[in-house]
């Protein structure tokens, strides 16, 4: 996996969780932050944190505290 894998795929999902993202290139999500740090210093990216779930009523996520979701904004 390289920069250019990470977004094509962002890319390709427009938005799409820390989670989902190690889940697809089977990475650890240290390594896969240090990427999505390059792109969101380079303003291609952004990060949205959800605090407590993502307020839908699935309540999937609504066990973990902070939710870390990726959107492709260029």
């Amino acid at each position: 996996m390289i920069l250019s894998d990470v977004k094509k795929y962002l890319i390709q999902q427009k938005k799409v969780t820390l989670d989902n993202i190690c889940i697809h290139f089977d990475t650890e999500p240290e390594a896969i932050r240090g990427m999505l740090d390059q792109w969101i210093r380079k303003k291609k990216i952004e990060k949205i944190t959800c605090q407590g779930g993502c307020s839908m009523t699935c309540s999937k996520c609504g066990d973990k505290n902070d939710i870390e979701i990726y959107e492709w904004i260029n």
